[in-house]
């Protein structure tokens, strides 16, 4: 059966016809990208030359780079960018770590594996706010952590877990690597999959024992997979939020702020949208060069 053969103009016409219908399907998402994330973007870097008030939407007074310099020679930005960087200091190599440890433990088909996967990446799913608020009832100084405490007669009155910065963030940090290592095994597990077995068997013929195996054949092949996890991590931890806001709230005297409960905070509370739209920026500039940064420095290696 021959073929059907079509003129110039029926070839061009049914070209036309195809464009148009991809355009079409294409046509909603591109306008959904423009209003929610395109328009939102350049608005906000709009706001952030005025002096805004969600109180009083009508007053705008052009301030240039003032919202900025405020920013910037605000205290409490420069304090929520400290803890941030605690935070992540804290949490990321602890995620990372243990991420590795469960999926190294359990990428092979073991009894019980199936369960300890599904029980480990059960925190990822479980709500920020359910996570954020039974840690919070569990460090309080009356909660249960105080009280096992206080039986096991290791201190012997209750310790202010929440009260203090640098120990409030030390439980904010330990509830992030909690969530997260399931996440971090997921990865690892897959990657750890890919890796050949003939290596092992080789290096076992050479007399390698077990972490020679893990420092010259498994870390190198899931080189890749780890700087991903690295920069995820990095950057959610700058994003960090939920866990800060309900379990101390940015107190006392704003000790536990972090850059986005700060930004909440000044549009929200203090309904500043112009100091908080340029926080954003700034927020979104050091985010970029951070990632930038981790990119050079993984090309290095």
């Amino acid at each position: 059966m021959k073929a059907p053969v079509f003129s110039n103009k029926e070839s061009g016409r049914m070209h036309r016809k195809n464009a148009l219908s991809g355009y079409l399907f294409f046509l909603p998402g591109f306008l959904f990208f423009i209003l929610f994330i395109i328009y939102p973007l350049f608005r906000n870097l709009y706001y952030s030359f005025f002096d805004l008030r969600l109180t009083d939407l009508n007053r705008m007074t052009f301030e240039g780079l003032a919202n900025y310099t405020e920013v910037l020679t605000d205290r409490v930005f420069w304090v929520s960018i400290r803890n941030v960087i605690i935070y992540g200091l804290i949490s990321v190599p602890g995620q990372m770590v243990l991420g590795f440890i469960a999926a190294y433990a359990l990428h092979r088909s073991i009894p019980g594996s199936k369960l300890f996967r599904t029980l480990y990446f059960i925190p990822v799913i479980t709500s920020w706010v359910i996570a954020s608020l039974v840690f919070k009832f569990f460090f309080t100084d009356q909660g249960m952590f105080n009280s096992l405490l206080m039986m096991m007669s290791l201190i012997d009155k209750p310790i202010s877990w929440l009260s203090e910065p640098g120990k409030a963030i030390a439980v904010l940090a330990l509830l992030g690597i909690w969530k997260g290592i399931g996440w971090v095994m997921v990865i690892y597990l897959a990657a750890l999959q890919g890796v050949p077995q003939e290596l092992y068997e080789a290096a076992s013929l050479d007399g390698c024992n077990g972490w020679q195996k893990i420092r010259y054949i498994t870390l190198p092949s899931v080189r890749g997979n780890t700087l991903f996890i690295q920069l995820m991590l990095v950057i959610g931890a700058f994003n960090v939020f939920t866990s800060f806001y309900l379990i101390t709230g940015g107190g006392p005297l704003h000790q536990t702020e972090v850059m986005l409960t700060w930004m909440y905070r000044k549009a929200f509370v203090e309904y500043d949208l112009g100091y908080a739209s340029a926080l954003s920026y700034l927020f979104a500039v050091i985010i970029g060069c951070l990632s930038m940064f981790q990119f050079r420095l993984n090309r290095q290696h």
